[in-house]
């Protein structure tokens, strides 16, 4: 209750919305509920990603481990800048955007990432969707058109950062009402 705010009440009965696993009585074998946790968020298999835009962001990604060991595996990077084409990321060559659509149809790429600024989002989605990816998830800060069936999860990072500053000034004017 402390560290998550619920009671493990609440958590099981959260738990049991997704199936039968654990022991009454006997709680849960924490290793078993964290493949099947794994297993409900998809994490059980293995996806093939490609990322727009090899700037900061692209590289931060690209570099970052925990995804490759979630599963996540980048199989191509993409950009419009001739100054790095060729260059590696992460043992990735970049390539040049125009690549994008094949690159993705011929190698089965089910997520695309999309770092690229404002203005280019939409042709990256654009390509991608042609490439036949099923799902995004998209650092621009646009809102992108795309079919029902693509799956979008849209990543505002200065949303996120007012959301820590909102929450920050809360704290403050709650304790101030403390004193």
């Amino acid at each position: 209750m402390e560290i998550t705010g619920f009671t493990a009440s609440q958590i099981r009965q959260d738990l049991n919305c997704f199936g039968g696993f654990g022991q009454q009585g006997y709680g849960y074998n924490a290793e078993e509920l964290h493949k099947e946790i794994g297993k409900i968020l998809g994490l059980d298999r293995q996806y093939r990603t490609v990322i727009v835009g090899a700037g900061n962001l692209g590289h931060a990604i690209a570099n970052y481990s925990s995804f490759d060991k979630s599963g996540f595996k980048t199989w191509g990077v993409f950009d419009v800048n001739e100054k790095v084409i060729g260059e590696k990321v992460n043992n990735v060559a970049v390539m040049h955007v125009d690549k994008l659509e094949g690159f993705v149809k011929e190698n089965d790429i089910s997520i695309g990432i999309i770092c690229t600024p404002k203005a280019y989002a939409q042709d990256a989605a654009d390509l991608l969707v042609k490439g036949g990816v099923k799902g995004i998830w998209n650092f621009a800060p646009a809102d992108l058109k795309v079919p029902d069936d693509i799956i979008v999860e849209n990543v505002n990072l200065s949303e996120s950062l007012f959301t820590v500053s909102y929450l920050l000034k809360e704290r403050e004017e709650t304790n101030n009402k403390k004193k």
